[in-house]
């Protein structure tokens, strides 16, 4: 399977427990730029005011905002990685320790390591992760972070 080249078309691809996961991870802890998106679409998959959509437990957003598969792309990017920051951290930190960029807990510290990825560590850090999570999460993770910055993680799609 090759790199969806937006996170709109990857979050149309996950697998639906993986929707909910990202949504419920989202719903948790969302994004304060992305939050008036999200209600707004979960309003229109249920045919609702936005007032009431908002109202809403926050499991039964996640549980409708996963249901909906044209999200745009600002907010499909927002849901990617709440749901590495919030159910994949284990994969982000095994993956950038591995790189030997520096990171708290799977999220990069700034100015962190070269500009671009070299391919032979981008391979490596591949072959570290291989095998201790499921496929699909790697390659989700991966298409992930290449979204986030194409430059840096360029090395990745020929993985």
């Amino acid at each position: 399977m090759g790199f969806e080249t937006t996170a709109a078309r990857l979050w149309k691809r996950l697998a639906p427990e993986d929707r909910l996961a990202a949504a419920a991870c989202f719903a948790r802890d969302p994004a304060p730029e992305m939050l008036s998106s999200a209600v707004l679409a979960i309003a229109q998959a249920r045919r609702m005011r936005p007032q009431a959509a908002r109202a809403l437990p926050p499991a039964t957003q996640a549980r409708i905002l996963a249901t909906v598969l044209e999200l745009g792309e600002a907010l499909a990017s927002s849901l990617l990685v709440a749901l590495h920051l919030g159910e994949r951290r284990s994969l982000l930190a095994a993956f950038l320790d591995a790189t030997g960029l520096l990171h708290e807990n799977g999220i990069l510290k700034e100015e962190s390591g070269p500009k671009r990825l070299a391919d032979a560590v981008a391979r490596d850090a591949l072959k570290a992760v291989a095998g201790r999570f499921p496929d699909r999460q790697v390659q989700v993770y991966l298409n992930t972070l290449w979204l986030q910055d194409p430059e840096r993680w360029d090395a990745l799609r020929a993985l």
